[in-house]
């Protein structure tokens, strides 16, 4: 059965062909369709590196990073295809990524996997040895705490001894690797494209537990990331803009009503 991997770019073609490349490596790809929802402020001057049997380009203005995945989700349907991976367009994998996340769709209908910063691009460079690079993990499963309405990732900042190799369910997947199948699309519905950047993910998160069904943490399924690169990198203005703006419409949704006030006490302060 054909899965759909989905990407947003934005401005960030050399980034998207980093990805593109890490798949050559893959078996599997002649059951892959490989989708670029390209948001880039002039995509018709834009050449994303044809290098997979199937892919597919689409253009389109920029909505935000659901729409995006939106559109991509979409095309796919029309195509007929019924399994999905959203992922970052900042990310590579290694040889065994498809056929991890093929196993995957057998026995899943919602899952992820294990995320390793990629190297050089840890948030803490200076605390890891080098042979520690590439082993970095950035989320290795995750909840939501409600006290403070944030995502919270497992491990992250931990070198991997081992101590995630287990599968089971998590609270929250990140929209780094966020895969599911046409049931869970079906109950679920599309992306909600109020959140432009950030917190989509776990507003989809709770959407799909809500909708019945589980969220898996998968380490046999393996990704490398450069953290935050479509934003200027963690911490940025621009980072820290989204994050707030969407943490408390994601509160404001989802959270007790503890939580909810402290949010509104927060914003109108200028926390």
């Amino acid at each position: 059965m054909q899965t759909a991997l989905i990407t947003v770019n934005y401005n960030q073609n050399g980034m998207v062909n980093e990805f593109l490349t890490s798949l050559l490596s893959n078996q599997g790809l002649d059951r892959t369709l490989v989708i670029i929802a390209d948001l880039s402020d002039r995509p018709q001057s834009v050449s994303i590196k044809s290098v997979l049997p199937h892919q597919l380009v689409l253009t389109g203005k920029n909505k935000g990073y659901s729409f995006g995945v939106n559109l991509g989700l979409r095309a796919a349907q029309e195509r007929g295809i019924r399994r999905y991976c959203i992922l970052n367009n900042d990310i590579g994998v290694g040889s065994g990524f498809l056929s991890s996340v093929d196993r995957s769709f057998a026995s899943y209908q919602a899952f992820t996997g294990k995320i390793y910063y990629a190297p050089g691009f840890e948030y803490h460079r200076d605390r890891y040895d080098r042979q520690d690079l590439g082993k970095v993990i950035w989320y290795a499963g995750g909840e939501v705490d409600w006290d403070h309405c944030l995502p919270r990732h497992r491990g992250v900042d931990e070198v991997d001894r081992g101590q995630y190799d287990r599968a089971g369910k998590v609270g929250f997947i990140s929209g780094c690797l966020f895969c599911f199948d046409e049931k869970v699309l079906k109950r679920t519905g599309f992306w909600d494209e109020k959140y432009f950047l950030y917190f989509e993910d776990a507003d989809y998160s709770e959407r799909v537990k809500k909708a019945g069904f589980e969220l898996i943490y998968n380490p046999s399924i393996i990704i490398w990331h450069k953290n935050a690169q479509s934003t200027g990198g963690s911490g940025s203005a621009l980072h820290r803009r989204y994050q707030r703006i969407n943490r408390l419409r994601f509160g404001l949704k989802y959270a007790p009503l503890r939580t909810k006030l402290h949010l509104i006490k927060n914003m109108l302060s200028g926390r």
